[in-house]
């Protein structure tokens, strides 16, 4: 199932349940700010099947991503697969790099019928990795993890952050990822909350440039390729077959539907049960243990805002390939407060666009690329 073979108002492509923000690591961008221990308001167990049965009211093969913090800080975590796999759920999991990924437990997660395994490569060696996550040993783990999984039959996905600290890594990070025999690279370019407030991010022209650059990626490798807070990327690619004139054209394809953003596609549920539009715009639209998962995404004012085009403002508003993309709406958020303001990532200017830009209404940090 592909993201434009689903309704959006009705339910989500992909559902993120953090079951916890307890995790040893101390990484540079985490949005959770995450701790060691965990927290005393955590989701229960039973309130977490209740959760998981909701989801499984979206309709068959819904996705559910297993989230933190480090989901194998809770000791329910292999339960709650394979519970959620029981209730026709599409469970994957995305676990940190540390010594609770050990073999045998990824085999236990394999065995209670986890889709995917995503870990987290954020250099391209254990330098640049283990600097940027906070922890000596980290990178070794993590690789090991990744062929424990292919060595278990689990499909793998690599995450990988993209800023001014890990840019340049990201063509051996692209050998490493073919190398483990990832199904899918899926490359977050980061939004300032939590600790990544800290990290730079690279400028709107460099992200064009990464993006082109990915999307010859996508083309020479095995694996897919997507990215995360980055919807412009759908625009670069459409830009590329327009130019291209041999596939889509302006009026068949500007105006189709081909991802999903933050409140339209997609969900999150904190470790304490509130509903975000993604982790990376932490605004609540309600709590599960008052409402149901499913009414707070068909029905709360947040979600239907944020799946209305028309509703966004400024540049992104006036875009032509709003539908195709719509700018991240957590990236406006972070830093503006307004979530349907425009996305500060995005250099493209709309034809014949006269308003404001981001940098006059608000202010973007420099980059040094």
């Amino acid at each position: 199932m592909r993201p434009g073979d689903i309704d959006t108002d009705e339910r989500p492509f992909v559902l993120i349940w953090e079951l916890t923000q307890a995790c040893d690591l101390e990484c540079d961008h985490c949005r959770a700010d995450a701790e060691p221990q965990r927290h005393p308001r955590e989701l229960s167990t039973e309130e977490g099947k209740r959760l998981l049965d909701q989801a499984a009211e979206f309709g068959a093969g819904q996705l559910v991503v297993l989230s933190g913090g480090d989901p194998l800080k809770r000791d329910d975590a292999v339960e709650l697969v394979e519970y959620g796999t029981d209730q026709g759920l599409r469970m994957t999991m995305t676990p940190s790099g540390t010594n609770s990924l050990t073999p045998e437990k990824i085999q236990d997660l394999a065995d209670a019928g986890l889709k995917r395994l995503a870990v987290s490569i954020d250099g391209e060696d254990a330098t640049s990795h283990d600097d940027f996550r906070g922890e000596d040993g980290s990178f070794e783990q993590t690789v090991a993890a990744a062929r424990a999984a292919r060595e278990a039959g689990l499909p793998l996905q690599i995450n990988t952050t993209v800023c001014q600290s890990t840019v340049e890594d990201l063509a051996g990070i692209r050998e490493l990822t073919a190398d483990l025999g990832a199904v899918l690279w899926s490359v977050f370019f980061l939004v300032p909350i939590g600790r990544g407030r800290i990290l730079d991010p690279i400028s709107p022209e460099r992200a064009e440039d990464v993006m082109a650059w990915l999307l010859d990626v996508a083309d020479e490798e095995r694996f897919g390729v997507k990215t995360t807070e980055a919807p412009h990327y759908r625009r670069v690619a459409l830009q590329q077959k327009i130019e291209s004139a041999t596939g889509a054209k302006p009026n068949d394809e500007i105006g189709r539907r081909t991802g999903i953003r933050a409140g339209d596609g997609f969900a999150f549920v904190s470790h304490t049960g509130e509903v975000y539009p993604s982790g990376f715009l932490p605004h609540s639209a309600g709590d599960v243990r008052e409402r149901s998962i499913v009414d707070i995404y068909r029905g709360s004012r947040l979600f239907e805002q944020l799946r209305a085009e028309d509703n966004l403002k400024g540049k992104c508003g006036a875009c032509e390939f709003r539908q195709v993309c719509g700018g991240s709406r957590s990236r406006a958020y972070a830093y503006t407060g307004d979530p349907l303001k425009s996305d500060p990532l995005c250099a493209y200017v709309p034809e014949g666009y006269d308003g404001s830009m981001p940098a006059e209404e608000f202010e973007v940090p420099e980059s040094a690329d």
